[in-house]
């Protein structure tokens, strides 16, 4: 049975949604990274909807989407920033926007403080997938939008996945299949000095750090307080079931124990392990929780599998999950910071 929730993209189904946006509902979304839970982005009551449906703190700032860069000039003062850092704006935006990289920037004063915790900033992103595009150019133009999941779960990247978890507490789902980046956005402040990486995500740090330079990047340390992005608490993007994160070689020497699921970064390490422990994939029974996330070590199509594969292990009734550490090049170390904060 399809429920009553989801509904297929299309013309009809946008305009209904953006509808329901500008009258301060919230509407759950595709976007390229993951399903998000959107709210009109100057409307407070909508935004306190956003993080009561979640039950997010109050401490964890919201990520506006946008579908025109001109709509920058309704949300941020760009004058603020250092001239060169202006610069580089002008830069990632020319040439990741649309895309996953969101930035944090001033925030201009008619912005509601609930999007940014009360900071003088606000994280903004243009997704580049076209129905979420038009759904934010249909409705207010400014989308707060953070993951459409109950705070510290695992990301949706099916609109199946929100039904499950936030089911009849919004008034809409879109959906639009599963998201093709399939982890968060990266999240660039440019407000200080040097550049600064405040969560690894689904543009890799290596093409930043090629077009403008230098970066620096924040510790995963989980401080109390208001947080200058999203994604950056110790535990966070959590199954239900216990995780634990193994080094490649750690991986390898693991026993086989049927109440546990296994998940490999590569379908080669999957293999050799399974040789090791007698079995063959052709004799894996469905059940037994054995998975990989690409087939030959290609770190895009493993982000574009994390968090579905984590979704169905968690689903299993094992009592932990096993992963193994992604290589930490290109998206590799967007993987590994997802994995790292689930098992915190």
């Amino acid at each position: 049975m399809v429920s009553p929730l989801i509904y297929r993209v299309d013309e009809d189904t946008l305009r209904k949604a953006a509808e329901l946006l500008r009258t301060g509902e919230l509407v759950a979304f595709p976007t390229e990274t993951v399903y998000g839970l959107g709210g009109d982005a100057f409307n407070a009551e909508a935004l306190a909807k956003i993080f009561d449906v979640k039950k997010r703190p109050r401490f964890d700032p919201l990520i506006v989407h946008i579908a025109e860069t001109g709509t920058l000039d309704t949300l941020t003062d760009l004058s603020l920033l250092e001239k060169a850092n202006r610069e580089k704006a002008a830069l990632l935006t020319g040439r990741f926007w649309p895309g996953p990289l969101t930035l944090v920037l001033p925030k201009r004063p008619e912005v509601p403080a609930l999007v940014s915790s009360g900071l003088p900033t606000v994280a903004l992103r243009f997704p580049s997938h076209p129905e979420a595009q038009k759904l934010i150019r249909y409705s207010t133009g400014a989308v707060a939008a953070p993951s459409a999941n109950s705070f510290g779960h695992l990301s949706p990247t099916r609109a199946e996945h929100v039904e499950a978890d936030l089911g009849g507490s919004i008034a809409m789902i879109l959906d639009g299949g599963p998201c093709q980046v399939g982890v968060e956005s990266t999240v660039l402040d440019l407000t200080g000095g040097l550049p600064c990486i405040l969560r690894p995500g689904g543009l890799p740090r290596e093409e930043i750090e090629a077009l403008i330079g230098e970066t620096a990047q924040t510790p995963r340390d989980g401080a109390p307080g208001a947080q200058a992005s999203p994604g950056m608490l110790k535990s966070h993007y959590a199954p239900r079931t216990t995780l634990i994160l193994h080094s490649g070689k750690e991986m390898a020497e693991l026993p086989f124990r049927k109440n546990e699921a296994y998940l490999f970064f590569d379908r080669p390490s999957m293999e050799r392990w399974l040789i090791e422990t007698g079995f063959s994939a052709q004799n894996l029974q469905a059940g037994e929780g054995i998975f990989y996330l690409s087939e030959d070590g290609d770190a895009v199509e493993a982000a574009g599998r994390l968090f579905e594969i984590l979704h169905h292990l968690d689903g299993l009734g094992k009592i932990r999950i096993h992963a193994e550490e992604a290589p930490p090049e290109g998206l590799g170390a967007a993987i590994n910071d997802r994995l790292i904060r689930a098992a915190a």
